[in-house]
């Protein structure tokens, strides 16, 4: 069998946040130029073959509504961006996990994505639409919550260095998710991020690296999280830490940014050979074979969205949405 061993790289941007299409062409050629940077520091080591950019490196959701994000930022996929990287991906052989953009797409029209793609030699292998938004503030949709969607949710795409599926920052805050990608098949879990302070790399909370080792650890699954860099003049009203991290698959941290804003490029080794051994091999610790899934009969009813009268997503109706899932929560029977 042939052994399959390769460094990841995380490179967090720091880059002033578009306001307008014509705008993202910058960004996008400061990826490509750091796409390069992390091939051309590896290659006297373990080369990199895996590439991974955070949540909004193209653009970010600066407007309150919906629709001014598809007026003013919105793309199809695939476009101009997503062409530049598979140019990239093609000259270095190596596979990148864009960052995120915003997405609208025809077949549903009204809605704006918050969407990311892994791009390989062959092109677009898979598109991930972001399933749990950031509610009350991110106003894109969740395809979770639209009638009739047909693709799949949690796509895991198989390639010469492992199979590899992503979700998108507060994704990872529901267990579930990440669980739904090892089901799919996904050895190296990837987290496209712009997790903010007070939540992010630091104590007293580091939510940041707790979640990330946590679901190396349930899912005995890589992790490779790219975190937003941007200092707070380039994406107010929040700042952002960094520590983009690599973690394996038993939640030893094998490369961290230094937290705090700016450019970073974290690179680590990833031997997918060795992860697949230990999930043929392990008894213990096995928790997706340990997994009983008929104890747990939340999953059996809908929670999130409670029935829509208002289709027009903004802050004021995400926080409606969110009181009345929080009463039906209290309301559950506990010995349903």
């Amino acid at each position: 069998m042939t052994h399959i061993r390769y460094s990841v790289a995380c490179c967090q941007t720091d880059l002033a946040n578009p306001i307008e299409r014509r705008q993202m062409r910058a960004n996008t050629e400061r990826m490509l130029s750091m796409i390069d940077s992390a091939v051309a520091g590896a290659a006297p080591f373990l080369p990199v073959r895996l590439i991974v950019f955070p949540e909004f490196a193209h653009s970010a959701p600066v407007f309150e509504t919906a629709q001014e994000l598809i007026d003013k930022l919105a793309v199809e996929i695939p476009n101009e961006h997503t062409e530049l990287l598979e140019k990239k991906a093609r000259q270095h052989d190596i596979y990148i996990q864009s960052g995120s953009m915003l997405e609208v797409d025809p077949k549903w029209p009204g809605h704006v994505f918050n969407a990311t793609c892994l791009i390989g030699p062959e092109g677009i292998l898979y598109k991930y639409r972001k399933v749990n938004t950031w509610i009350p503030y991110e106003v894109h949709t969740s395809p979770h919550d639209l009638e009739g969607y047909d693709e799949p949710l949690f796509p895991v795409a198989d390639t010469p260095i492992g199979r590899l599926g992503c979700a998108i920052c507060y994704d990872w805050l529901f267990p579930e998710a990440m669980r739904q990608l090892t089901a799919n098949g996904a050895e190296v879990l990837i987290r496209v991020s712009a997790y903010m302070d007070p939540w992010g790399a630091t104590e007293p909370m580091a939510w940041w690296t707790v979640i990330n080792r946590a679901r190396a650890i349930e899912n005995i699954g890589y992790v490779v999280a790219a975190n937003q860099g941007a200092s707070l003049k380039h994406y107010p009203p929040y700042s952002w830490p960094g520590a983009s991290q690599v973690v394996d698959y038993d939640g030893r941290l094998l490369a961290e940014a230094a937290p705090g804003p700016g450019e970073r490029i974290v690179v680590a080794p990833i031997d997918i050979s060795a992860l697949r051994h230990e999930r043929e091999s392990r008894r213990g610790h096995h928790m997706p074979a340990h997994l009983r899934t008929e104890a747990y009969p939340i999953y059996q009813r809908h929670q999130y969205p409670p029935k829509k009268v208002d289709e027009r997503l903004s802050y004021e109706e995400n926080n409606r949405l969110i009181d009345q899932a929080k009463l039906s929560f209290r309301a559950l029977d506990s010995n349903e």
